[in-house]
């Protein structure tokens, strides 16, 4: 049985809540998350609207619309090749796009704002699985050390307002995401759409082969967006310390079994074959989930089942006539 959540203030569902980069995978589970609970008053805000990364237009869309909850899910995302090839993007929009947003939340009196990071902040070689003490304790993955470093700043930013100003800034980490809105772009995706795409592309072609970066060995652990989205407002209505929070499953794959999974659910004609000139990555990353656990809360949806839904909607989207915009099936 799961332990009793720690008892606070939940967040009153009448109140202006914001929510950063609702356009992409996390943000949008966030909103369904948030209309799904009952609130009323979610506000969102496009890039053309107010960017993220210029200061003065952040402050003047945080006091024309004075939200009292944050949920800080913006920022430029990528997989290996995008983060290696474009590193002085990853470094400049994350760090911009958290500076702003936390510094106008001080400014209007925000009463709660939760950081999202990523399980790539922690060392390569971190012991397995990752608790959060690990932080710092080592160098960095160097295919995406640029997007960590901004991450990194982020959650340090959190604690020192909270240091200096007393703000309730907290930081979560989710591990790998997946699910709804994802991006399916080969050049720029993560691996479990990357791999869903390859798989249905082949499935149309009527079979062939399906390569896979690196020797599928690296090991890796996946959550359903929708379960993100369900901890973030989770912590939000239970959670007021100083310290991040891991959110994953617990439970990690190699890479050739989330490909053989894949191959299962869209095209199991497939013949699969190992780019092993392409880089792995981090040998293993899997989060020490037990702080979460011990707050309340577990995750719902398992990898099989979150994959037949994330491809089922992938499907649903082409049917209706969806294209492939920049970097995400829209």
């Amino acid at each position: 049985m799961s332990p009793t959540p720690k008892s606070t203030s939940s967040l009153p569902t009448d109140a202006p809540v914001y929510v950063t980069g609702h356009r992409g995978m996390v943000g949008s589970a966030m909103v369904r998350c948030l209309e799904a609970a009952g609130f009323s008053k979610i506000l969102t805000a496009t890039r053309q609207e107010v960017d993220l990364r210029d200061q003065r237009a952040v402050n003047d869309w945080f006091a024309t619309n004075k939200p009292a909850y944050v949920f800080h899910a913006a920022g430029t995302v990528g997989g290996i090749h995008a983060n290696s090839s474009r590193p002085a993007d990853f470094l400049y929009d994350n760090l911009m796009m958290h500076a702003t947003v936390l510094h106008a939340s001080w400014q209007i009196g925000v009463e709660k704002l939760l950081y999202l990071g990523s399980s790539c902040i922690y060392p390569r070689n971190c012991p397995q699985p990752i608790k959060e003490e690990y932080l710092l304790t080592g160098p960095l993955e160097v295919t995406n050390d640029a997007y960590a470093i901004a991450k990194i700043a982020g959650l340090k930013s959190c604690e020192a307002y909270r240091r200096q100003h007393d703000c309730n800034f907290i930081s979560a980490m989710p591990t790998n995401l997946y699910g709804t809105n994802d991006n399916f772009d080969l050049k720029t995706s993560h691996v479990l759409p990357a791999l869903i795409r390859k798989f249905h592309d082949c499935r149309e072609a009527g079979g062939g082969e399906v390569s896979i970066w690196g020797t599928g060995s690296p090991m890796r652990e996946f959550l359903h967006v929708d379960d993100l989205a369900d901890a973030c407002l989770f912590l939000m209505n239970n959670y007021n310390e100083a310290g991040i929070v891991n959110v994953g499953t617990g439970t990690d794959v190699t890479i050739r079994e989330l490909a053989e999974l894949i191959q299962e659910i869209v095209c199991p004609e497939a013949q699969l074959t190992f780019d092993t000139s392409m880089p792995d990555g981090t040998p293993r990353k899997l989060l020490d989930v037990s702080k979460l656990h011990n707050l309340g809360w577990h995750h719902k949806i398992e990898l099989r089942e979150g994959i037949a839904r994330t491809y089922d909607w992938f499907q649903e989207n082409l049917a209706a006539g969806a294209e492939i915009r920049g970097t995400a099936v829209r």
